[in-house]
């Protein structure tokens, strides 16, 4: 897939979010303002920036990070440098459980559906899958969705961890049918240590998977997860909690997520057409919402909202959490804020109100 949208012009306009100062619930960005005292070390700390970026703390403790709005990405190269920062950044900030989330069917695509043949080839050939042409989504084929997530992970890789930790990096993919479809595909030649999660079976809904003890797979020397899109069934990331417990939690270890799609659980219910994970039927996935979602930090962030109050979520670490709306082929930031809103809040509250 093309890595890039086109040669449009993104300009944001500049607002400073500064964590240690009270916020309302929701501040309108261009109405932001700061104290004088503070402006200063601002400015001062202006010469410390990179890519959009400050890298010494001016909330008064001095242990972390705080960043100008970054401007939302031209193309898929200039959104991998700001996820790369950000993530150097939360890891300074001893950020361990990492998530990073945005489309890959393009900047400005939706979250799609499946399509009924990829429902059937996912369930029952889905090593098949792999190489097919069933997979539907909003705005993209699957396939080359899937495509150019693996090489949008590869891309993000190089230029994240160093040459010498390669062989400290471990990833991990849904299932182990996807390691050899993901080392033909991108990560041919590389040194990263590629994993995976389940061996589903047939009848996986029914709890018929096979158990992989994450702690078995873990080496000593491993540094880094990276765990790649675990959304295909409720099994990945009950077990993406439980590699978390045994070999991240207590170490000096980190763990990305990596387009995992976890609005899924947070929303309890999926707004859009793919598979649902309602509580009720799936009690343990929406455990994770109080027992893993707290302790993880969403350093990279993109959801597009379409339709007559259409707009788009993003976050850059250690930013603030902006509501944008694209017009004239320029993206204004509405609304800001430092919490995550949920997506209900954002397409049924502070889209239609702007």
């Amino acid at each position: 897939m093309p890595l890039s949208t086109g040669a449009f012009t993104y300009t944001v306009p500049i607002g400073i979010g500064i964590p240690s100062l009270p916020h309302p619930k929701i501040v309108n960005c261009r109405r932001f303002s700061i104290k004088e005292n503070q402006r200063d070390d601002i400015l001062h700390n202006k010469s410390k920036r990179l890519g959009g970026f400050i890298r010494n703390s001016i909330s008064g403790d001095g242990e972390h990070s705080v960043g100008v709005q970054v401007p939302f990405p031209d193309d898929y190269t200039e959104l991998l440098d700001q996820a790369k920062e950000a993530t150097d950044l939360a890891l300074k900030d001893k950020k361990q459980l990492m998530e990073i989330e945005f489309p890959t069917a393009g900047l400005e695509s939706v979250p799609g559906f499946y399509s009924v043949p990829f429902l059937f080839c996912h369930y029952v050939l889905r090593p098949i899958l792999l190489n097919s042409i069933f997979f539907m989504s909003g705005d993209g084929e699957g396939a080359t969705e899937m495509t150019g997530s693996l090489q949008l992970i590869r891309e993000f890789c190089d230029r994240f961890i160093r040459p010498e930790k390669a062989t400290r990096t471990r990833i991990f993919f849904p299932e182990a049918s996807e390691v050899k479809f993901a080392r033909n595909l991108a990560f041919g030649g590389a040194t990263f240590k590629l994993d995976y999660l389940t061996k589903p079976s047939f009848f996986e809904d029914f709890g018929f998977v096979t158990k992989v003890k994450m702690a078995d797979r873990v080496k000593p020397e491993d540094e880094l997860f990276l765990v790649a899109y675990p959304y295909f069934n409720v099994n990945e990331m009950l077990v993406v909690e439980e590699l978390y417990k045994e070999a991240v939690e207590n170490t000096s270890r980190g763990m990305i997520i990596f387009n995992g799609e976890l609005d899924r659980i947070r929303s309890g219910f999926v707004l859009y057409m793919t598979k649902d994970y309602p509580p009720f039927f799936y009690p343990k996935l929406a455990a994770l919402t109080r027992t893993l979602l707290p302790k993880m930090e969403t350093v990279y962030y993109i959801h597009n909202f379409k339709g007559r109050n259409g707009g788009t979520l993003f976050r850059c670490y250690p930013g603030p959490w902006q509501v944008l709306r694209k017009v004239r082929n320029k993206y204004f930031c509405l609304h800001q804020q430092e919490a995550m809103p949920s997506l209900k809040e954002v397409a049924l509250e502070i889209l239609p109100s702007v």
